[in-house]
């Protein structure tokens, strides 16, 4: 019985084998080489972002902050991370573009780049109001791999976007997405409106600001700054400054160091005491003796014999666009040039007056 019951076990091993090699069909060459086709397919898309990845990640870097404290017993000194975020070379000169709020602060900046080399960054200008900044770092021409600049006026919603970034640490990470919406505006560190900003959906995180929004042929179409999130993650709302605003901040920056808005002469009420007096627009507080508000004719808020103040001028207009409080007089100005001439619309004694006024730089 036991040799009969071993020779039915080997027999149905056998036949089982037999069925399963027949199934499998080991031997077909045709059946392996089809298998080895489709796990390498790429679709168009797939090699668009492979590509794009390739040449952009060399450009784009590890931003670290980090801050000096003294112990408070020993009195010694410790470098203490305060945070990080991403940046990207600007040019071959050793020039870093971030966010201003991934440096602000910082006694020391780290930049570390896609070869793993690390070197101390000098910051060049700042401009909060626009949380960018610029820094600068001594590396070899071979490791500067600066990125081809697009043109943000040529986006489109539904049009696709790449970001690269530092999402909590973990470098050289790519998401994909559309562009959401254009034309947005959020607020800035230095409690500015930064206007026309790209939505993406994108996937942004923390550890993503600072670094760059590009287009399908890897151009530089913006610079990831902020996130919509109830959570502090992703939820599908990201921001990115767009590249030709990016354009006009850094020469600035490089020449003085900070953004330079013409200026009338002119020092306002603040939003609060606006708000408090009803007024709409910008009242003017008092006016530079010498400056373009003053030559023009603007006056300040005065006091008469009696103790009763009076508004004098409030701006209402800049060429013919609607001036509803400081930031928004303050962003319209920045659309100009020190030595432009610009329409200045005011209401006063309620009456509409319209004075030409010649703007000047801010120490002149």
């Amino acid at each position: 019985m036991r040799i009969f019951g071993t020779t039915l076990v080997v027999v149905i091993i056998t036949v089982a084998i037999g069925v399963l090699a027949s199934n499998l069909k080991v031997d077909d060459p045709t059946t392996i080489a089809d298998t080895a086709a489709t796990s390498t397919f790429l679709t168009n898309d797939e090699q668009n972002n492979i590509s794009v990845f390739k040449s952009a990640s060399p450009s784009v870097v590890f931003v670290t902050n980090t801050q000096l404290r003294r112990q408070r017993f020993s009195l010694n000194v410790m470098e203490i991370p305060r945070g990080s975020g991403t940046g990207f070379i600007w040019d071959e000169s050793g020039l870093i573009v971030t966010n201003f709020h991934v440096v602000q602060g910082a006694n020391k900046i780290t930049i570390k780049l896609q070869s793993n080399k690390s070197y101390q960054a000098t910051v060049i200008g700042s401009a909060p109001e626009k949380d960018i900044a610029l820094l600068r770092i001594d590396a070899p021409n071979e490791d500067l791999l600066p990125l081809p600049l697009g043109d943000s006026t040529s986006l489109a919603v539904g049009r696709k976007v790449l970001a690269i970034g530092n999402p909590f640490a973990l470098d050289t990470t790519l998401t994909v997405g559309v562009v959401s919406a254009l034309g947005r505006e959020i607020k800035s560190i230095a409690n500015r409106t930064i206007k026309n900003v790209i939505q993406t959906d994108a996937a942004i995180n923390p550890g993503n600001s600072g670094g760059p929004l590009l287009n399908s042929n890897g151009e530089l179409v913006g610079v990831n700054t902020a996130i919509y999130s109830p959570t502090g993650a992703s939820a599908g709302i990201g921001f990115a400054i767009p590249v030709n605003a990016v354009k006009v901040i850094i020469p600035q920056l490089i020449e003085h160091g900070k953004l330079i808005r013409p200026v009338l002469g002119i020092e306002t009420l603040t939003d609060y005491w606006m708000k408090r007096l009803r007024v709409k627009g910008v009242a003017i507080l008092t006016v530079r003796e010498g400056h373009p508000a003053a030559k023009a004719g603007m006056i300040g808020v005065r006091e008469d014999r009696r103790g009763k103040i009076h508004l004098g001028d409030v701006i209402i207009a800049i060429n013919g666009e609607n001036v509803h409080h400081v930031d928004s007089l303050l962003n319209q100005l920045e659309q100009f040039s020190p030595g432009d001439t610009v329409e200045v619309t005011t209401l006063k004694d309620e009456k509409i007056h319209n004075y030409n006024v010649q703007l000047v730089a801010p120490d002149q």
